[in-house]
């Protein structure tokens, strides 16, 4: 009897210590709950390994005030083409364009003049024009302060001028160009020029009355008009350059040739959504059109005849 009690006795008690070391198992796995599905895993670690698409958006068709829409453009090619993209800006043309050549980035609007130097020096795409007003091109304005006597560009001789960018078409090409045809350089005519590196830095140095006078980009001054007139009407425009193929978006070669054909789709259809037309209209743009080379043969002519005279800037 004694026996069979501690036998009893025994079968419990082991019994009950598989119970806590069993307990004791569960307690250290993590519960199931919290455990990611396998299947969750590989996706997120493809859209991590994605390389995101470098974009230069500078201030070519609006000021800087004007990069909440960059930034708005931005995230409408994201959605669209289905990778990260990465908005890269630089202080001067020259940088961008050089960024481009390295491959550090992959797309941007540029300069007209910086366009036809990079695709002369390494082969840079030209992938859409905007439309302003219905046509791809822009403008030079010589600008002057509202009260200026300045009647005609040779009246601004010997006074204070700011150029934009030694690369900018608009803000120094087209008015060293100006000069040359009445046989003139900007350190000759000029009594003290500087660089300003932004339209719209050289629009408020004129409005201001920190210089004499200044070449403008009218994309710019147009879009500072219409957003901001108490500056813009402290400005006058003396001279009105000739028509000129306006701030292009390219690419740099090598790139993806479905990305870039999507790129390009992109910004063609973007005037055909409502969220494409805000952003354009914010921009002051009608809509992308495809590239056309041949629109930049002005400014091509103005260089080669620069050259040929020896006053290439």
């Amino acid at each position: 009897m004694l026996k069979r009690i501690l036998s009893s006795v025994c079968l419990a008690s082991c019994l009950f210590i598989l119970l806590v070391v069993l307990a004791s198992c569960r307690k250290q796995e993590p519960s199931q709950p919290d455990r990611e599905p396998a299947q969750t895993l590989q996706p997120r670690l493809s859209t991590a390994r994605v390389k995101p698409l470098r974009i230069g958006m500078g201030a070519m068709l609006t000021p800087k005030e004007g990069f909440v829409y960059y930034r708005q453009l931005k995230g409408y090619i994201e959605k669209r083409i289905g990778q990260p993209v990465q908005l890269v800006d630089r202080g001067n043309y020259d940088e961008m364009n050089s960024l481009l050549e390295t491959k550090d980035v992959d797309a941007a609007f540029v300069c007209s003049g910086p366009y036809v130097e990079g695709r002369e020096r390494f082969g840079l795409q030209l992938l859409a024009m905007p439309l302003v007003k219905g046509q791809p091109v822009y403008h030079s304005y010589i600008i002057v302060p509202v009260g200026s006597p300045a009647r005609k560009l040779e009246d601004l001789r010997g006074t204070y001028f700011a150029f934009t960018d030694p690369k900018s078409n608009t803000g120094k090409l087209v008015p060293t160009y100006m000069l040359a045809r009445i046989n003139e350089t900007p350190q000759h005519f000029f009594g003290k020029t500087e660089f300003t590196y932004g339209h719209d830095k050289s629009i408020r140095a004129v409005a201001e009355g920190i210089v004499d006078g200044a070449a403008v980009d009218s994309l710019i001054w147009e879009y500072l008009a219409l957003k901001n007139p108490e500056l813009t009407a402290k400005t006058r425009i003396l001279l009105r350059s000739e028509p000129y193929g306006i701030p292009p978006f390219v690419v740099r070669p090598g790139v993806d040739e479905r990305v870039k054909k999507r790129l390009q789709e992109i910004l063609l259809q973007a005037a055909d959504d409502e969220e494409g037309r805000r952003i354009l209209k914010g921009m002051m743009i009608d809509r992308f059109v495809a590239g056309d080379d041949r629109n930049y043969d002005t400014i091509r002519g103005m260089n080669s005849w620069l050259l040929t005279q020896g006053k290439r800037p």
